[in-house]
């Protein structure tokens, strides 16, 4: 058994995982906002939980940003700004008298999903998060890719196409919100917009025909260069997105290759799988 923990803006859940992959206990605490009381949370955790079950765990924390392979700082952590410039894995690692393994919360997501979820029977996987946000991660043979700079899977990031701003300024729930207030002078959020699309509303339905055709255009960009099996589509903005189908055949079109074998779909767990990729991190098993 492991125990996973992930940091959120709001929340920090954690789980103990059995190797099968069953969830022996699953909680939510919130989360502070603040490095050192964020550190003193986890502690409470672990010992909590150890303390119960009276066992030495091996610990996986899986949080927003990457941790730097020269300075050992936890790096572009967007929805935890605390822990921006901070050295994350080596102070918890020493709280907790352990080597505790940390990774990026969109890659614990998508190894998640290979391993166990809804991409299990695929080789290469390329998981995204479409929230307040854009991350995405990258799994190949149940492993996690990174890369040498860490930015593997950030799609986010990338320049959009004859566009100024980067794919996270159109496919964002923020940014879809942003824009369908830009264009209509109506302050909602992104869910409201799809509500609204849904009961075939025209301002709505302009908004979001305009998003399919931003997402299978970046969506294109990641199937040329990577190629992947599976896409797993997880975050808020992707539990509304009931056009999977259509995203596809946009993408064909633009990829003008005919039919692709990508497979495109939902997670298995849903929210809870970057926790259960953090109670992974430190497995020696060969899945």
């Amino acid at each position: 058994m492991q125990i996973g923990i992930d940091i959120g803006a709001t929340k920090i859940e954690y789980v103990i995982l059995e190797d099968n992959g069953k969830e022996v206990i699953r909680e939510r605490e919130k989360s502070p906002t603040d490095y050192k009381k964020t550190l003193d949370t986890i502690e409470s955790i672990v010992s909590k939980l150890e303390k119960n079950y009276n066992k030495k765990f091996e610990v996986g924390i899986c949080h927003p940003g990457s941790i730097s392979n020269e300075t050992g700082l936890l790096l572009k952590s967007s929805n935890a700004l605390w822990l921006n410039d901070k050295p994350f894995q080596t102070d918890i690692s020493k709280k907790l008298n352990r080597n505790v393994f940390c990774e990026n919360d969109a890659n614990c997501f998508a190894l998640s999903e290979s391993i166990d979820g809804s991409a299990k029977h695929y080789n290469i996987v390329f998981g995204i998060i479409l929230g307040s946000g854009c991350g995405g991660g990258f799994v190949v043979n149940k492993k996690i890719v990174k890369g040498a700079n860490n930015f593997a899977g950030e799609w986010g990031h990338n320049r959009f196409p004859l566009k100024e701003g980067t794919v996270q300024d159109f496919l964002s729930g923020l940014s879809l919100s942003r824009i369908f207030n830009e264009k209509f002078k109506k302050n909602l959020k992104a869910s409201e917009v799809f509500d609204l699309y849904r009961k075939k509303n025209t301002e709505a339905c302009k908004i979001i025909e305009e998003y399919k055709e931003n997402l299978a255009i970046s969506l294109s960009s990641v199937i040329n260069i990577l190629d992947p099996d599976a896409i797993v589509f997880g975050g808020g903005v992707s539990n509304e997105i009931t056009f999977l189908d259509e995203i596809k055949e946009k993408i064909e079109k633009y990829l003008n290759e005919g039919k692709i074998n990508t497979a495109f779909i939902k997670p298995m767990y849903g929210d809870a799988s970057g926790v259960r990729g953090a109670a992974r991190l430190g497995r020696k098993i060969n899945y």
